[in-house]
């Protein structure tokens, strides 16, 4: 399986494409979708959704993944994050992919084993698990991450599944 993971932001947006087989994750593409400071906001979520729609078509991933809204400390930043989460969220809707939002714990979580890592260890952490990740910029290795929460989230799905089926069979 394909899946785009997208860490959202307005001057840098990361995205990383990781294929998975279930137990081994190798990076198919990563980097930063960068827009001027000085452009207005509608010119920079233009240029993020290029870049999206760029990925998705070249890439052809099955699912994408994008970090749930987080509390910000300053309520203008939020608000800018969740214009791109929106743009990210439109994106993956016109390509007709199949969506995954996790929170920042999730996402920690399942990359490093615990919630409140820090962003270093994440990007360690990346590199380790992904064939190919090792030394990505921050905002790739980021949504690097994203993408390893998605995968992480369909095996259990796929397990759990799975022994419903026995117990049904029983």
């Amino acid at each position: 399986m394909r899946v785009l993971g997208i860490d959202c932001g307005t001057e840098r947006t990361g995205y990383g494409v990781i294929a998975s087989d279930g137990r081994q994750h190798r990076l198919v593409t990563a980097g930063v979708i960068r827009t001027r400071t000085d452009a207005p906001l509608q010119t920079r979520l233009l240029e993020i959704a290029r870049g999206l729609r760029e990925v998705i078509r070249e890439h052809q991933p099955e699912a994408v993944a994008v970090e749930q809204v987080f509390h910000a400390a300053n309520s203008k930043t939020a608000l800018k994050l969740a214009h791109v989460r929106g743009v990210a969220l439109l994106a993956a809707a016109e390509a007709g992919l199949e969506l995954g939002e996790y929170s920042p714990l999730e996402i920690k979580s399942s990359v490093v084993g615990y919630g409140r890592a820090e962003k270093s260890q994440v990007q360690k952490m990346v590199g380790i698990l992904v064939s190919g990740a090792a030394g990505l910029p921050k905002d790739a290795a980021d949504a690097a991450a994203v993408a390893v929460a998605a995968l992480a989230a369909r095996t259990v799905e796929r397990a759990v599944a799975a022994a419903e089926q026995r117990i049904v069979r029983r």
